[in-house]
Parts: structure tokens; C-alpha cells; sequence
């Protein structure tokens, strides 16, 4: 069995000859661009050996210029394909497609439409400034903000496409605002969910398999129920929201479910190799091997060296 065939064994809920795997981290800044990237993502895969390559997304919606009231949303442009920074992660995924394990199943990371929105001027404000200026502005003065909303949902549309176009067997997709101290859950429905949705039914239209990771800690869960038709696999922090594997997988009953181990504490963080393994095996058997893809709850901080998910990835192949 194919690394491939295993994860979309997974998807469809059966129990494949192992476990699959999916880890990924955030490369440092000198290693996340160009040709860089590459190097990184082709080593990181054939050092950790994980069913699922995950092309990380450094290649962000760049910044607009100062937005202080909601109408300065209006200054966000209609992007496509031609736009540099989507070009950029196009060439991205090109090379590392022309020289990685034809036999992994590969993802493509995109930003959910929360997400999205922050990085134009998340480096003028900081994270928490702007998560709170969205709230503002959306209680003062929603239109021009939804308004900017579904033009770079449009943009993320085309490149979620263009990924499986290129070969790739589906996306990652980042979604944010479940948090319950940002919006609330109407401003959620209204300005976050009808985009999320726009994207990963974009996906799936292209044939492609979806990956939906809700990012974050203090989740209200609840708000992605609906999602699941549009979800093949689903990842949050269990750890971070106090949200059970078996309770996601009672939320979205049709869906595969990866993650198991907390991604910044615990055994992943400062683990004996023989805790690591123990404490893999222990989330197989637990939750059981059907529908299942071992993984960090998270995306992992970089310090978390190679080796140690090599511990994990050989650990529930031995099961």
C-alpha cells in the first residue's frame, strides 16, 4: 500500500496496513521562501518518512496600506492567479512536485478567509489588534468588510483549484474564528462561515480532497458542524480547546480525524523517545486505526526536531 493509499483508506474509513501520518511545521523565515522552501520541505518529508506531504503557505495576501475604519476595507483588490504572491506559491508547489515521493499524498496549505484578511496589515497592528479591529468593524459598518471578504475568497477559490489542477490531492485548509472571545456565533455564520464554505466547496469541485483544521484555542466547536459535507478530514487542538478526538469524530461522523498528540506541551515537547512512542501507540489504540491519521494537534513549532516524528511514524507502524 502506497503512502497515498493509505491516507485516502483513512478518508474513506477503513484501516489501512498502518496508520497514516501527517506532521508539518512553520519553516524560519531564511527557509520558508524560494528555493529554500523547497530544500526544506523535500528534507523534512524524507527525514520524517509521513504519508502526507503538506506544503506549508508563507506566500501571504501582501499588505494594502493602513486600515483604521471599516471603509478603508475597501482598499483590498480582487486578486487571482496572476497576483505575485500567488504566483510565487504556484512555483513553490511546481518545483517541490517535480522532486518529491510521487507515491505521498500532498497537500496544499490555504488560508482561511479570517486569515487571509489578517495578513495585509497583521504586521502594521499585531495579531490580537487585529483580530479585535475585525470585531469593530464589523459591529460599526460590516458591508465594506464582507465585501473584502468575498474578493479574497475569490482568490483563494482559483488557487485551491489551481493546486489539484497541478497535482495535488487536496488542501489544508486553516480556518479561523471559531474562538468564542472574537465574534459571536451570528457574526460567525454571517462574515466567517458562508466563505469558509465558498473555498472548500471550491475544492471539492475540483475533485480534490479537504483537509479542515480549526485553528485555535477555545473553540465553540459547534460552529463547524456544518461543515462536515464539506470536510474529508477534520484537525483541531484537543489539547488547546478541550475538545476530545471522539467528540469530533461524534461531530463530524462522516470524516476522517487526524491529530492525537498536543503539538507545543507534553511528551511532543520534552518526552523521553520511548514516552513519544508509547504515548503515539497509546492514542492508536485508544481511539482505534479506522478513519484515522496520526498527526500534532497543530502545526508544529520549529524547534521540534526531525527525529522525533520519525519516533512517532515508525511507533504506529509497529501496531
Amino acid at each position: 500500500m502506497t503512502k497515498r493509499e493509505r491516507v485516502i483508506t483513512a478518508i474513506q474509513g477503513g484501516e489501512a496496513d498502518y496508520v497514516s501520518t501527517g506532521f508539518s511545521l512553520h519553516f524560519p523565515a531564511e527557509r520558508a521562501f524560494g528555493k529554500e522552501a523547497v530544500t526544506s520541505h523535500l528534507e523534512f518529508f524524507e527525514r520524517t518518512d509521513t504519508d502526507i506531504l503538506k506544503i506549508m503557505n508563507e506566500n501571504l495576501v501582501p499588505d494594502i496600506g493602513e486600515i483604521r475604519v471599516p471603509e478603508d476595507w475597501n482598499k483590498i483588490p480582487s486578486y487571482s492567479l496572476k497576483d505575485t504572491f500567488v504566483q510565487d506559491q504556484i512555483h513553490l508547489v511546481d518545483e517541490i512536485l517535480q522532486k518529491c515521493d510521487p507515491s505521498a499524498f500532498k497537500l496544499g496549505t490555504i488560508h482561511g478567509i479570517c486569515a487571509s484578511a489578517i495578513h495585509p496589515i497583521e504586521a502594521r497592528y499585531g495579531y490580537e489588534a487585529v483580530r479585535e479591529l475585525f470585531c469593530t468593524h464589523i459591529r460599526e459598518n460590516k458591508k465594506p468588510v464582507i465585501e473584502a471578504f468575498k474578493r479574497i475568497t475569490d482568490g483563494m477559490c482559483q488557487l485551491s483549484q489551481k493546486y489539484i489542477e497541478m497535482g495535488l490531492d487536496g488542501v489544508y485548509y486553516a480556518a479561523l474564528g471559531g474562538e468564542k472571545h472574537y465574534f459571536t456565533d451570528d457574526e460567525f455564520a454571517e462574515c466567517i462561515e458562508p466563505y469558509d464554505k465558498q473555498i472548500l466547496r471550491a475544492v471539492k469541485e475540483a475533485d480534490g480532497y479537504t483537509f479542515l483544521h480549526m485553528c485555535k484555542n477555545n473553540l465553540n466547536m459547534n460552529r463547524y458542524a456544518t461543515y462536515g459535507d464539506l470536510a474529508d478530514v477534520v484537525n483541531w487542538g484537543v489539547y488547546e480547546t478541550g475538545f476530545s478526538l471522539e467528540e469530533g469524530r461524534q461531530l463530524f461522523p462522516n470524516a476522517a480525524v487526524m491529530g492525537g498528540l498536543a503539538n507545543r506541551s507534553g511528551v511532543m515537547v520534552d518526552g523521553t523517545g520511548e514516552q513519544l512512542a508509547e504515548a503515539a501507540k497509546k492514542v492508536v489504540m485508544d481511539f482505534g486505526k479506522k478513519g484515522f491519521i496520526m498527526g500534532a494537534d497543530c502545526t508544529l513549532p520549529t524547534e521540534i526536531p526531525y527525529e522525533r516524528i520519525k519516533i512517532i511514524v515508525d511507533a504506529v507502524r509497529s501496531i
